[in-house]
């Protein structure tokens, strides 16, 4: 195989991958109202996903259309009210992808073992990482700032700084969990495929 087609033929597989990705994402937004922690862990855990198989432009790509695909299927009243919280969704996904793909997609390039304290610590700070960029500019910026003192939506402020910190905390934390379970089987499969 020439190196044009083998070109061709990765970045088909990256689209095909980030587009099942997707899919599946878009999938459990339907379920965004019966849980956060249903929906929030999947996303998480595609993203996560998307920069092992597929890269992390793609993983971007996918950490931006998520918050969108949220926004048309199920916003909520907040979204709704305050839509500046989107692209900040955005910046927090992208923070999980740049991070997941500098401490993960090394190891797995080296096929060194997933599954290790360093491996934990890492997924701590991919974690926190996103959580800390939502919490700062979500819950302790924009929220206050900008839904007025007069809407009813202001008596629920304290459950929406929650949503966008530490909910974020464990949904990522949920998403992790997911992916070290997978993982390997997942590899194993897609590799028996080619």
């Amino acid at each position: 195989m020439s190196t044009s087609q083998e070109q061709k033929s990765s970045l088909t597989k990256q689209i095909a991958v980030t587009a099942i990705l997707l899919a599946i994402c878009i999938v459990s937004q339907f379920l965004k109202n019966l849980s956060v922690y249903i929906t929030g862990p999947i996303i998480n855990l595609c993203l996560i996903l998307a920069v092992m198989l597929a890269g992390r432009m793609w993983a971007i790509i996918l950490a931006v259309i998520t918050p969108l695909t949220a926004y048309l299927i199920a916003a909520s009243p907040v979204m709704t009210a305050v839509p500046g919280i989107i692209p900040l969704i955005m910046l927090g996904n992208i923070v999980l992808v740049l991070l997941a793909a500098f401490f993960f997609k090394p190891a797995i390039s080296d096929r060194r073992p997933l599954f290790s304290p360093r491996s934990i610590v890492a997924a701590i700070i991919c974690c926190v990482g996103k959580a800390l960029v939502m919490g700062l500019t979500i819950s302790l910026w924009l929220l206050p700032t900008f839904i007025p003192a007069e809407s009813p939506l202001r008596g629920k402020m304290s459950v929406f700084q929650m949503t966008f910190s530490v909910t974020q905390l464990i949904t990522a934390a949920i998403g992790f969990v997911y992916f070290f379970i997978i993982w390997k089987p997942l590899k194993k499969a897609l590799s028996s495929d080619n």
